[in-house]
Order: structure tokens, then C-alpha cells, then sequence
């Protein structure tokens, strides 16, 4: 699950061209071919980055924009045809991390790419934290205070998760399509039962694990 990027882009040329550069990179892609099914896949599938198109059918890249804004900082990188200063300064002003017009270089969107995960933290080479929590994501290893904790692949997938998307709250059920995947048979006592164990083992520092009684958890930090 990690360096997940979603792609928007209604122009199949385009959008396979970016998905070819973006793979040959080792990044995993999905694709959605307009707004709303930009946003579904956001909702179902725990993604590293956006890639969004601003002119798309069904909901505009903007108005996609302001909705994962309003419950997430995945950085975004806008696409536009439209080369206007406008559209620069209103994406930004939504929360996009950064902008590149069509056409472009496949060489310089592979960069910008990098550039805005390596800036966000979710860069899958680099160290991540929160509070006492380091969480080294190459070598799949967590310290709190520089003791080694030993966790099981989901417990390390979900305090991944919930470091890269500190201070916001999650539901169970979007946890579960975030870590376990979108076609996980189960149900939300999975999570209750895993954030558990999480916490014992990260012991006092697993208390900026937050419950948020009848909705979900947040990770302060």
C-alpha cells in the first residue's frame, strides 16, 4: 500500500502516459477517468498522492480538491491545460501542493512528484514520526525512544497510515478500505481489535491514539 497515486484524468492518452512513467518509477497507480470516480477511489483506497486534472466530467478538479480537503492533507499536484494565472493561484489556495500545465515533460512530473511526497513525509524511502514514534518505512521497523518495536505487517500498515494522516479523524469503515483494502471481507471490530494491540505495544506512546467514541480513531501529533 505504500506510494499509492491516484491519477484523474478524463483523457485515456494522457492518463495511461502518466501511469506508464509513474510505474516504471516502482509506484503502484490507480485511475479514474472523472471527478466523482476521483473521489470514490479516494474514499475506498489509502492513497500517497493525487494526480488531478482540473477540466473533468461529472465534478471539476476543483470541486474534487475542496472535498479531500475537508478530511485530508494527501498532498495533491494539479493538471491543467489551461495555463492561467487564476487557475495556479485558486488551485493553491484550495490546498494543492503543486501545479504543472499540460503539455509537460514525463521526466518533470516523475520530479515534481518525488519533490511533493519527499516535502509531505510520505515519501516511501524516508523515516516518518510522531511524537516519541519513529517509523522507519524502508526497513519496516518502529522505535518509541529509540526501543525497537516488533509489530505484525497491518499493525505497522495502520500506524502508518494514521502518521501520514495525523490529527485527522478516521472511521473504522475507512480504515479498514485504507489499510485492509477496499475488498476486505470483515468488519470494524478488525480495527478495534488490531489499534488494541498497537497501542499495548507502543505502550505509554500509543496514548496519542485517540478513540472518537462511536465514530473511529485520530493519531495527535
Amino acid at each position: 500500500m505504500l506510494n499509492k497515486i491516484l491519477i484523474a484524468e478524463d483523457e485515456p492518452a494522457l492518463r495511461n502516459l502518466v501511469k506508464t512513467c509513474l510505474v516504471k518509477e516502482g509506484y503502484s497507480v490507480i485511475e479514474a477517468k472523472d471527478g466523482q470516480e476521483a473521489l470514490d477511489l479516494f474514499y475506498s483506497e489509502n492513497v500517497s498522492l493525487v494526480i488531478l486534472d482540473i477540466m473533468m466530467p461529472q465534478l471539476d478538479g476543483f470541486e474534487v480538491l475542496k472535498t479531500i480537503r475537508i478530511e485530508s492533507t494527501v498532498p495533491v499536484l494539479m493538471l491543467t491545460a489551461r495555463n492561467t494565472e487564476y487557475d495556479e493561484l485558486h488551485g493553491l489556495k484550495l490546498g494543492a501542493d503543486d501545479y504543472i500545465t499540460k503539455p509537460f515533460s514525463p521526466a518533470v512530473l516523475v520530479s515534481r512528484v518525488k519533490a511533493v511526497l519527499k516535502r509531505s513525509g510520505m515519501f516511501a524511502d524516508n523515516d516518518i514520526s510522531a511524537n516519541d514514534i519513529l517509523l522507519k518505512v524502508r526497513e519496516h521497523e518502529v522505535y518509541v525512544k529509540d526501543e525497537k518495536i516488533n509489530l505484525t505487517p497491518k499493525e505497522f500498515d495502520l500506524l502508518q497510515y494514521l502518521i501520514q494522516n495525523k490529527n485527522i479523524v478516521h472511521s473504522r469503515e475507512k480504515l479498514l478500505s485504507a489499510v485492509w483494502g477496499y475488498d476486505f471481507f470483515g468488519d470494524a471490530r478488525t480495527v478495534d481489535t488490531h489499534m488494541k494491540c498497537l497501542r499495548t505495544k507502543l505502550k505509554q506512546s500509543g496514548d496519542c491514539i485517540k478513540t472518537v467514541r462511536k465514530y473511529g480513531y485520530k493519531l495527535e501529533g
